[in-house]
């Protein structure tokens, strides 16, 4: 069952490890919706624990997939999906260059959002927006965070979620909200790594 973690994301990030790879990361684009809906669908597909849950989410399968993208594209102000790209120049020799994931500006988010110039889609997540009542801001609630199992143990999940606070920070977003299940224990200690802490309380569903 899926347990609650959150992250205030208003102070900095803790010092992580440099990625292994360039990582370059940017919210979905028209231009890069078929990035997002490959990964997106081989975690929904493939991923175990949330297949466990899918019932109770109300799983409708890659036509809803292809309908929540649209959605993201159409209503930016309710949420965006966020990519993560390795230059391909960097992928076979280690990472030469790799980047800061407390770095990454605007202007390089746009520049890859507008093209992925020879990249490779590495890792993804749903990132939607709400009103903490607790905070008296804008929080993210972040789902389906993803990383192909090629591009694990390399930093990529770290350097996309460190990018992603640093995005979101600048936004005045004050912070991540997701949900994993307790039985997973690889993915709790990553997610402690980054600053997350439990709630203790499950995350429940009701199908309107």
């Amino acid at each position: 069952m899926s347990a609650g973690l959150t992250r205030g994301v208003a102070p900095e990030p803790a010092a992580a490890s440099p990625p292994a790879v360039a990582i370059r990361c940017a919210p979905m684009t028209p231009a890069t919706k078929r990035d997002a809906e490959t990964l997106l669908g081989e975690f929904l597909r493939g991923d175990d624990h949330y297949l466990a849950s899918s019932p109770a989410y109300g799983d409708g399968g890659s036509a809803a997939l292809v309908r929540a993208l649209d959605l993201f594209l159409a209503r930016p102000d309710l949420g965006f999906v966020w990519l993560a790209f390795a230059d391909d120049a960097y992928g076979a020799d280690g990472g030469k260059g790799a980047l800061d994931a407390a770095d990454t500006q605007d202007t390089q988010d746009t520049q890859v959002a507008e093209g992925t110039g020879g990249a490779t889609a590495v890792g993804a997540c749903v990132v939607c927006h709400a009103i903490s009542t607790s905070r008296g801001t804008l929080v993210a609630k972040l789902d389906d965070v993803t990383i192909p199992r090629a591009w694990r143990n390399r930093g990529v999940g770290g350097a996309m979620l460190g990018t992603l606070a640093a995005y979101l920070r600048r936004r005045g977003i004050t912070r991540v909200d997701c949900g994993c299940h307790r039985d997973n224990a690889g993915a709790w200690r990553f997610y402690e790594r980054l600053g997350f802490r439990p709630l203790d309380e499950e995350r429940i569903a009701l199908l309107l």
